[in-house]
């Protein structure tokens, strides 16, 4: 049995390491986007349409660039992988697309994310714009104030970014913040995150987290 095929086990796990550890009113939407993607990933409609996102809208792969200058100046073979070459430019859009495209196979409306420096929220604005969903992003406002382009590069997006906290806690707060958006929602509406990531009981929300 190939490695592959082995791990990860039932409960998350590479041996003795992975695994999740949940709030218990999450456990059922993460179950939920597991049963999901355990389906989707074997089907063919699903894994063609991730693929003509990848080469016709994110410009994937993105080449492998030798940096002659850093490599004759350190006395070794230096090569980049140009993730900055995706639309959006960073990595983030990678996940973010895969993420909004379980989403839509589920049925869902909204995606909810925290962010950073706002590379992420960007990522997942754009993933919302294309799939026609809402977008909410929580960031602190400190972080609003330092990293205004990309604030408004999400609006311009569509998305709702929703100042979080104050001061050195600013951080902790956007980050727990979309989880207790999602627990506080009523069943109806409740959801659940991707990458902390979270989706619904029904098919209404969706919410991924990452900076």
């Amino acid at each position: 049995m190939s490695y592959l095929k082995a791990f990860p086990n039932k409960e998350g796990y590479f041996g003795e390491f992975g695994g999740a550890f949940l709030p218990p009113e999450l456990e059922p939407h993460f179950a939920e986007i597991e049963h999901a993607y355990l389906r989707l990933m074997r089907s063919a409609d699903f894994l063609n349409e991730l693929r003509y996102i990848r080469k016709h809208y994110q410009g994937r792969p993105t080449p492998v660039y030798y940096a002659h200058n850093l490599s004759a100046d350190v006395g070794a073979h230096i090569y980049f992988k140009r993730e900055d070459l995706n639309h959006s430019g960073a990595h983030k859009l990678n996940h973010c697309m895969g993420e909004a495209l379980l989403a839509k196979h589920m049925g869902k409306k909204k995606l909810i994310a925290e962010t950073g420096a706002g590379q992420h929220g960007v990522a997942l604005a754009t993933a919302a714009a294309y799939f026609g969903m809402e977008c909410e992003i929580h960031m602190g406002e400190i972080d609003i104030a330092k990293e205004a382009p990309n604030v408004t590069r999400m609006k311009l997006l569509g998305a709702n970014v929703v100042p979080v906290g104050s001061g050195g806690a600013a951080s902790r707060k956007r980050s727990t913040r979309p989880s207790r958006a999602i627990s506080r929602r009523p069943t109806r509406r409740s959801s659940r995150s991707v990458r902390w990531s979270a989706r619904t009981r029904s098919p209404r929300w969706c919410a991924t987290s990452s900076r």
